[in-house]
């Protein structure tokens, strides 16, 4: 038998057991086709480092010492599972514990975030380890080489903390650029080796702070994994909404583990996690934090497709029917509103509120609901028009969402023409691709590309043309990129109607 570690768990498993074997032992948390990160045995150096990671019951923060501190070398591994004592505005206070400080009846100046032990009662049988929460001063007892370092990280943790909140663990920081055995695989037959760190997914807490740069991490991650794309010492990033407009919300930090969306420049619209501590930017909207699996993050490369869990999930019931959204929002303790046509074969185009963040906070979410006829079915076909198809989800949003709105702008014969309600011709050029050759056949829908004056006009034919494209221009001016499941439903679509199309593989 060898021993191993699966997202932390410890298991011991047969000798010659491969990746498949352990994942179904430890029913782990896995998407099928992601990369598993793999740590080998052995790989880092004995390194010392001035680097903390301290987990609470409120979250993890990070300090960094200042300088070789004794006290803290000494009682470090005593301050697993002590609770906060007391807490006031200045500072919080975890103990007490027993230590062989000297304690001084001083005031003594401390700094925001400063790191520090003190006493009580002038007693270094009851030390505590403390955390000062802004620059004061104040006596508590503490030695006279008191502060032994600064929080670096997570500070939001510490304005969260209470007392009663418990020091979990404290650990130090691996100086990862050591770790040069390390595996990033989709193949589940990778042989395991005694001692192996596994590591299958990764979490991100979302912070109420960014409610709509939420909802756009929500909408990448919606099939549960991220796409490494690109790749830096510092950073991976997933370039899939890049592009896709959000708002700058939340000013913080981009320390090890923040996830954030740039809201502006090239790049707008990316998401970024960070393997390293950067500066607050004017451009990064920091949107959340990675709580569980950082290790992963660490090990991917460039290609790899990350699963990933988000708290919270995503609550989206646009393109659900009632019954089945109020049985997901039920689920969740939250209340569903009604609007529009609620007939049995509603199906639900809009929410209110827009994003998740909000949607918890209100305790309820309203559906608009419309005719099942008013959805058209549409399978694109992505190998053939990429470029253009970028353009058409942009227009609809239906790189986030499931469904998009689609008015109608003329109809006329058997042809229907629309605009998106979203301009979106400056997103993109829309250079000819995938022209017809000799005929255009019934309910394929199509786009107008800038060899002619109505570039990004959409359209549909409910009949074969061997002349003309479904947006009435001429073959070298069409661009097709998919097909209407059943284009019967257009019939009787009139201007100023809108239709909603949804995505079908």
């Amino acid at each position: 038998m060898i021993l191993i570690e699966v997202n932390g768990q410890k298991l011991e498993v047969k000798d010659g057991a491969v990746l498949k074997d352990v994942l179904d032992l430890s029913k782990a948390f896995y998407y099928p086709g992601t990369s598993v990160g793999i740590l080998k045995a052995g790989t880092k150096k004995e390194e010392t480092t001035s680097e903390y990671k301290i987990l609470t019951t409120r979250g993890e923060f990070r300090i960094e010492l200042a300088g070789d501190h004794g006290i803290w070398s000494r009682f470090k591994d005593y301050l697993s599972n002590i609770k906060a004592h007391w807490e006031t505005a200045n500072s919080i206070a975890f103990g007490p514990f027993e230590t062989d400080v000297v304690p001084e009846r001083v005031e003594k100046k401390l700094d925001r975030y400063d790191v520090f032990f003190g006493t009580g009662g002038y007693d270094a049988k009851n030390s505590y380890l403390m955390f000062s929460k802004v620059k004061h001063y104040s006596d508590y007892g503490s030695p006279r080489d008191a502060v032994v370092g600064k929080i670096i990280s997570g500070k939001g943790v510490i304005a969260a903390l209470k007392q009663g909140d418990t020091i979990t663990k404290i650990e130090p920081v691996i100086k990862w650029e050591t770790l040069l055995d390390k595996i990033c695989t989709t193949d589940l037959s990778t042989k395991l080796e005694a001692g192996m760190r596994i590591f299958t997914y990764f979490k991100v807490d979302l912070v109420k702070e960014a409610p709509e740069g939420a909802e756009h991490f929500l909408a990448l991650i919606r099939k549960k994994t991220f796409n490494v794309q690109t790749f830096s010492n510092s950073f991976i990033s997933d370039d899939a909404l890049k592009g896709e407009g959000c708002p700058y919300e939340h000013w913080e930090a981009r320390s090890e583990g923040a996830v954030s969306i740039r809201t502006d420049g090239l790049g707008n619209g990316r998401t970024y996690i960070y393997k390293g501590d950067r500066t607050s930017s004017a451009v990064h909207s920091v949107v959340g934090h990675v709580t569980e699996g950082l290790e992963l993050i660490r090990i991917a490369q460039t290609g790899n497709k990350l699963a990933v869990i988000s708290n919270p999930e995503r609550i989206m019931v646009q393109g659900m029917g009632f019954a089945e959204a109020e049985k997901i929002v039920g689920a969740r303790g939250l209340k569903l509103e009604k609007e529009g046509y609620t007939g049995e074969d509603a199906i639900i185009v809009e929410q209110y509120p827009d994003t998740t963040i909000e949607i918890i906070s209100a305790g309820s979410v309203t559906g608009l609901g419309v005719r099942s006829d008013k959805i058209i079915d549409v399978k694109f076909y992505d190998d053939l028009a990429p470029i253009t198809l970028d353009f058409f989800r942009h227009s609809l949003r239906l790189k986030d969402r499931p469904l998009g709105p689609l008015p109608v702008f003329f109809t006329y014969e058997n042809t229907y023409l629309f605009r998106s309600e979203k301009e979106a011709e400056a997103y993109k050029e829309i250079n000819p691709e995938n022209v017809p050759k000799k005929e255009v056949k019934a309910g394929e829908i199509a786009v107008t590309n800038q060899a002619a004056k109505r570039y990004g006009m959409i359209g549909v034919k409910l009949v074969d043309d061997a002349k003309y494209g479904p947006t009435g221009e001429k073959f070298e001016c069409t661009n097709i990129i998919g097909k209407v499941i059943d284009p019967e439903r257009l019939k009787g679509m009139k201007k100023g109607d809108i239709v909603y199309i949804r995505e079908v593989s």
